[in-house]
């Protein structure tokens, strides 16, 4: 059996295909779906799903949204999503770097709460490049 996840961010679909596994990091942890999973509907955080097919296994950054599980169906909106293949190593590395140093230096509520989604989202990437 397999599962068919689609993947759809506001201005694309990221994902379209059949795959055997995921694991998705929900707000309060991660949950992994196989076939015949309970009907869920869960929030995703930022973080990196990992999806496997074809025997192997993909990653890609999401940057929050929603999950549906029903009936073998996976469909995963979100604001923004990458595949591990889209993001430049360099571009990444040197993203995440710039929002450490904005997180760490941030002073008063307003900028650490500004400090924060900039570093997940910095971090989400670069972990989908090392477990692609």
């Amino acid at each position: 059996m397999v599962l068919n996840l689609r993947v759809m961010a506001p201005n694309r679909i990221v994902w379209n295909s059949e795959v055997r596994e995921i694991i998705l990091s929900t707000n309060s942890g991660q949950i992994g779906v196989l076939p015949n999973h309970a009907p869920l509907l869960t929030a995703l955080d930022m973080g990196v799903p990992k999806i496997r097919h074809d025997g192997q296994w993909s990653a890609m950054a999401l940057m929050g949204g929603f999950a549906m599980i029903d009936n073998n169906q996976v469909t995963i909106l979100v604001n923004e999503a990458e595949r591990a293949a889209e993001i430049n190593p360099e571009e990444a590395q040197e993203a995440f770097q710039t929002a450490q140093v904005n997180s760490a230096q941030a002073e008063g509520k307003k900028k650490i709460i500004e400090a924060n989604p900039a570093f997940k989202r910095a971090k989400a990437r670069l972990e989908a490049l090392n477990n692609n």
